[in-house]
């Protein structure tokens, strides 16, 4: 049973002494099998039916618990308050959705300290760009807020929180002489628990991101600027990324330091001459980061938001460690975000995210080898290359599946951004894609890597910016590694410049015919084709570009590998006579219909290019046979309408899977660790399974070829 670690701050206990070992012990009801329309509830471990508002109170309590350090053991769900209002001589019950008590202290409403009202997410809203309300616009919600919360009778229950999953309004009860008032927050503050070692500098007051959470706050501030300024989606994005990248900068800048500039005060941003103050530091800011990153950022990009906007969203992401977050988190929320916005009309731009997990997987590069996409759109691959890295650290370390402490998170956020400024490369033809690629590996890396904006079929030709510099650190064929890509493809767009075309005409691109006697396919060399499809020509390139014995991942529609023309038997051919093929994975269509709007069959193709002497072999048919792994995903984890897809037991329940977590908490300044038993439904989703069968394949039939890292042969044909 795999153990996992939440590595979790619990605001220090001022209630009635109990002891904090004690209240960190807790058994979990075990649930074996789901119902249809049944979760397992994150408070209590139990079955429960799963509604709208359900799932708003689910992803709620996740935040709580992973953000802000709140111990489960002291959430309750559904917990009655006995409310009165002035004048009335009957009191009457309300019910708290969420309600939060003093660590470790019986569930009382003497021990109530914050409590939550969550409502269904409003159809039609989730991913869709939606306006998002202030304060003012909710009003009838925030009352309700405060007659839970109760007024100077009950001055220790002192925060509150109102959401339906795109609106989120935060009220603190303040007691005087006087009675109580309600003030607006921007969220909930941080406890001086969840400082880091006395060894490693720590922003204070700032928290971890858990995924949902961020890939909400990033979705609502793109929304705020969409919805509430009125700006293009385009430009909406591209303002958020100003920002963000300004708020990483902020981030490393002033680490160790008590004060960044990118924040803001608890009611500054309720505040007209607050609002002003942020939108000044901010500014200031991105002025600096202009300078500091010439090569991403021209002179003429400006912030342009008022400073309502401005300090909506530094109010969102001011709060978050990005640079103490999980990687994984951090790709996860950027990702959608730059899919939702930059993702093209044939979802040329964006690959999924298992199918590219998958293809890292299986190629597995290591922390020496370079690494190139050369048609990298949003950053997919090069992203989930850094995680493969640092994951591969933690399990050489004996730590996978555990959080770093800070020391270890210092260690490999140094490794990664020294990889990614050695070897880790892309390359765009869209300068947006360029620019959204860098910003990427910086979320990651804390560093811009090397992404170059160039036309990657016209390569080393070209007047782009980015050809030079490529030209230094990419040459073909003499220090790629690893190639991972998903180029373009489809006949609507095709390559049709001689001065491109050209390039090829000594491999892919020629005139491809069928003898009508003999049924072998030749060339014309009296012709030419007048134009290729890009993923054609692509295979090529991708070949010449990895130095022998290098590494090959490209997505390709499947008629190039099943078609019986003869230019798509030419390029099989070319394969074979230039490659070893390690492995084919083919996807079902659900794979791009959700993530890229691409109705397409594809097959992930897997080679490695041969040597010259290995060339020589194929055409004078010395070669040995070797075995390939082939590989069918029928099921990627969720429909095509993108819900998730989970295994079943025979009679049609959800199988659930239950392991233990081992939690570490921080209770008054001690750390505890845990066992805690969670039951979660099963993902069905063929492509882990791939991958650890691709594994299991290599361990009895090695790669053929040969072996660039030891400079031998190994395997069949060497």
């Amino acid at each position: 049973m795999e153990e996992l670690t939440l590595d979790l701050d619990i605001p220090q206990q001022t209630g009635d002494g109990a002891d904090p070992v004690a209240s960190a012990e807790k058994t979990e009801t075990q649930v074996t099998a789901l119902e249809e329309g049944q979760i397992v509830d994150y408070i209590t471990g139990e079955a429960i039916r799963e509604t709208e508002k359900e799932k708003v109170r689910q992803r709620t309590v996740r935040a709580l618990v992973h953000e802000h350090g709140i111990d489960p053991a002291d959430m309750a769900r559904d917990f009655r308050v006995t409310v009165s209002e002035e004048g009335a001589k009957r009191k009457r019950t309300k019910t708290a959705d969420i309600a939060i008590f003093e660590s470790g202290a019986v569930h009382t409403t003497a021990n109530l300290r914050r409590v939550v009202i969550c409502k269904p997410e409003p159809k039609g809203k989730g991913k869709n760009v939606v306006k998002i309300r202030e304060p003012a616009q909710a009003q009838a919600d925030l009352e309700a807020l405060q007659e839970l919360m109760g007024n100077e009778d009950r001055p220790l229950c002192a925060d509150g929180m109102w959401t339906d999953g795109v609106d989120y309004f935060f009220l603190k009860k303040v007691v005087s002489d006087f009675g109580a008032d309600f003030e607006d927050r921007s969220d909930w503050a941080v406890t001086d628990a969840t400082l880091g070692s006395r060894t490693v500098a720590s922003h204070q007051r700032l928290r971890r991101a858990e995924p949902e959470r961020l890939k909400i706050a990033f979705r609502r501030c793109h929304n705020y600027i969409h919805g509430n300024e009125g700006m293009p989606k385009d430009a909406a994005f591209w303002q958020f990324l100003y920002l963000l990248f300004a708020k990483m900068y902020d981030e490393r800048i002033s680490r160790g330091t008590a004060h960044g500039r990118f924040r803001t005060g608890l009611k500054e941003m309720f505040d007209p001459d607050g609002r002003a103050a942020i939108s000044t530091r901010v500014k200031e800011l991105f002025d600096d980061v202009k300078r500091e990153y010439k090569d991403v950022f021209k002179p003429t990009d400006e912030i342009t938001l008022s400073d309502r906007a401005l300090a909506f969203i530094v109010s969102e992401i001011a709060s978050y460690d990005l640079s103490g977050t999980d990687v994984d988190a951090k790709g996860i929320a950027y990702q959608e975000l730059v899919g939702t916005n930059l993702r093209g009309d044939r979802g040329q731009y964006f690959t999924p995210r298992g199918a590219v997990n998958l293809m890292v997987e299986i190629l597995d590069p290591k922390d020496d080898e370079t690494v190139l996409d050369p048609t990298c759109g949003t950053g997919g691959f090069l992203q989930a290359t850094l995680r493969h890295l640092r994951d591969t650290w933690k399990k050489e370390a004996g730590t996978y599946g555990f959080p770093d402490t800070d020391e270890e998170r210092e260690r490999y956020r140094d490794r990664l951004r020294e990889y990614a400024d050695e070897h880790l490369m892309g390359a765009d033809f869209d300068p947006f894609l360029v620019r959204a690629t860098t910003m990427a590996i910086m979320t990651l890396a804390e560093t811009t890597g090397n992404v170059f904006h160039m036309d990657s079929l016209g390569f080393p030709r070209g007047h782009l910016s980015g050809v030079e510099e490529a030209k230094k650190k990419i040459p073909l064929g003499k220090t790629v590694d690893v190639l991972l890509t998903n180029p373009p493809f489809g006949a609507d767009i095709p390559v049709s410049d001689e001065s491109v075309l050209g390039s090829f005409h000594d491999g892919i691109a020629k005139s491809w015919s069928r003898d009508k006697e003999t049924g072998e396919v030749k060339d014309n060399p009296n012709s030419k084709p007048g134009s290729m499809a890009p993923e054609q020509l692509f295979i090529q390139r991708a070949i010449e570009w990895v130095k022998p014995g290098g590494r090959i991942g490209i997505v390709l529609p499947n008629g190039i590998l099943s078609n019986p023309g003869p230019f798509d038997e030419a390029i099989r051919r070319y394969i074979l006579e230039h490659c070893w093929v390690l492995a084919s994975v083919e996807l079902p269509v659900e794979t791009f219909v959700v993530d890229a709007n691409v109705n397409i069959l594809t097959t992930l193709l897997f080679l490695k290019r041969k040597t010259d002497q290995e060339i020589r072999n194929h055409r004078l048919r010395t070669e040995k046979d070797y075995p390939v792994f082939m590989a069918v995903a029928e099921k990627v984890g969720f429909d095509r309408r993108g819900n998730d897809l989970f295994k079943r037991e025979p009679d049609g329940k959800i199988v659930v899977e239950t392991s233990v977590e081992q939690e570490r908490l921080r209770i008054r300044g001690k750390e505890v660790v845990r066992p805690l038993t969670r039951s979660k439904p099963v993902i069905d989703n063929d492509l882990p399974v791939i991958a650890e069968k691709y594994r299991e394949f290599r361990a009895k039939y090695p790669v053929p070829g040969f072996d660039p890292r030891s400079g031998t042969g190994a395997g069949a044909g060497a």
